[in-house]
């Protein structure tokens, strides 16, 4: 076991790429994620698992088929399995995600903002 704290801000100025989640811990089955968010990402959703969106740093908002969730510093939000979403920032967004490992980021989607899975920083 490590006994360091885990300091946040030093782990986002690891990396400077936009979509492209880090993990920076795992509990269980589950891994802790850093992303920076800038501009629109592309709709996707998770088949098999909620996705949790916590606000470290900015603001951003989800869009979903019905409506749109805004989310400032401090806030969170969990997307159900299966639903469809598309994560968006107009500035850069410093986010924690929660998710189980082996989750790629584009959902079934796919595409050029699809992500290598299980990067450490």
């Amino acid at each position: 076991m490590d006994k360091k704290a885990i300091n946040l801000k030093e782990k986002f100025a690891k990396f400077s790429e936009h979509w492209s989640p880090r993990v920076i811990a795992e509990m269980n089955d589950y891994q802790f994620k850093l992303a920076k968010f800038k501009n629109e990402f592309i709709w996707h959703n998770h088949q098999d698992t909620d996705e949790v969106f916590l606000v470290v740093q900015g603001s951003m908002s989800i869009e979903f088929e019905d409506g749109i969730v805004d989310l400032s510093e401090g806030e969170m939000f969990v997307v159900p399995k299966g639903v469809k979403h598309k994560p968006f920032a107009k500035e850069e967004c410093h986010v924690l995600l929660v998710e189980p490992r082996g989750v790629v980021n584009t959902g079934d989607s796919g595409g050029e903002l699809t992500a290598e899975n299980d990067v450490w920083v």
